[in-house]
């Protein structure tokens, strides 16, 4: 059986790109055709033959590639799949607009329906100038999405928020399988990014377990992830809290901090599990399709206080690996503090919950979804 891959594009890490390489474990033939390929920002693709559309010739794409979602549909619906036999895209914009013919199979991974047009569209477009100047592109890439949605035989969402909003936005009903999740090596581009420093222990030493963590790109296609919640809540109770991940919210976002409130930056994978270890407990403000992190802090026996929304409902037993607070705003995320604060949790639960979305799982319930399309 001849199998290909489809991704939006090649150029960094995150929760879909474990996805990418669990299916290369898979299929690991397969190539993987996307619009665009940065090899220094996405190091980690280098186990991939990648296939990339003509966007690939336009240096400005591949640095700025949200600057094209009007060339997006071209770019993939000129991909020709003719000699394969099943084609699963990863996509949560235009990879699902591939053409197949009737004896090629078209699964898609679908992360969340097109974020910007959807869900996400009041967040994206808060300036009603710009609302009003992208309304014929939005427009035209809303009908585009919707008949694209319709080509996969097969969806597969990633969380039930997600698979809800398929049914809203697409009108198709689909099947779920949760990411796998894993803190693994993340390739060369994270070792190299870690060489020179000074190691945790000697320039960051963490002493106890006393502080609570976040872990989150700080980026401004990120702002719905809610990191100032975290801030001004621990602000409030003067509860110390260190945020991982960096972008270019950071300078804002360090306005916000009080003396409790640190900022690490990116880390290596080795640091990442140090400050997992350590913690009391993460904070996921977020509103989001699934949450990595939330499974990997529990995979340390951590607990989560996480917004009563999106996929954090999938993965998280309330009472027993963690806590939901019900607004997204400072006032309900420090009355969860202060309840957490007189809470206990058994690090056992919490392992226990993280082993349900395990890559050898996932790698399992695709495999049964294939062979019941082929």
């Amino acid at each position: 059986m001849k199998v290909a891959l489809v991704y939006d594009r090649v150029n960094k890490w995150g929760g879909a790109e474990r996805v990418l390489l669990a299916l290369n474990k898979i299929f690991p033939k397969a190539p993987l055709f996307t619009s665009v390929y940065n090899k220094k920002t996405a190091p980690w693709a280098e186990v991939f033959d990648i296939k990339t559309s003509f966007l690939q010739k336009n240096p400005h794409a591949i640095k700025n590639h949200e600057m094209y979602p009007f060339m997006m549909p071209l770019a993939f619906e000129r991909f020709s799949f003719d000699k394969y036999d099943l084609v699963i895209s990863i996509t949560s914009e235009a990879a699902k607009g591939i053409v197949t013919k009737p004896g090629t199979k078209h699964i898609s991974y679908i992360l969340t329906p097109t974020r910007y047009l959807w869900s996400g569209y009041e967040e994206y477009f808060t300036n009603r100038p710009l609302r009003m100047a992208a309304h014929p592109v939005v427009s035209y890439l809303r009908k585009w999405d919707k008949a694209a949605a319709a080509r996969p035989d097969v969806l597969v969402a990633i969380s039930t928020e997600v698979q809800e909003r398929i049914k809203k936005y697409y009108q198709r009903d689909s099947f779920i399988i949760y990411p796998p999740v894993s803190l693994g090596v993340r390739g060369p581009h994270f070792a190299k990014a870690s060489r020179g420093k000074q190691s945790l222990a000697s320039s960051n030493p963490i002493k106890n377990n006393n502080y609570f963590l976040i872990v989150s790109r700080l980026s401004k296609f990120t702002q719905y992830k809610r990191v100032d919640l975290a801030i001004e809540a621990c602000n409030r109770l003067k509860l110390p809290l260190k945020i991982v991940g960096t972008g270019s919210l950071r300078k804002e976002l360090e306005k916000l901090a009080g003396p409790t409130v640190e900022f690490v930056g990116d880390v290596s994978d080795r640091e990442l599990v140090q400050y997992y270890t350590n913690c009391k407990a993460l904070i996921f403000p977020a509103f989001e399709d699934f949450g990595l992190v939330v499974v990997e802090a529990q995979s340390f026996g951590k607990p989560v206080i996480a917004l009563r929304k999106g996929g954090a409902l999938d993965t998280i037993k309330e009472g027993k690996t963690g806590i939901f607070f019900d607004e997204q705003n400072v006032e309900s995320l420090t009355e969860a503090l202060k309840v957490f604060e007189n809470m206990q949790f058994d690090p056992k639960a919490a392992k226990k919950q993280a082993g349900l979305f395990s890559e050898m799982k996932f790698k399992e319930e695709f495999l049964r979804l294939v062979k019941k399309v082929i």
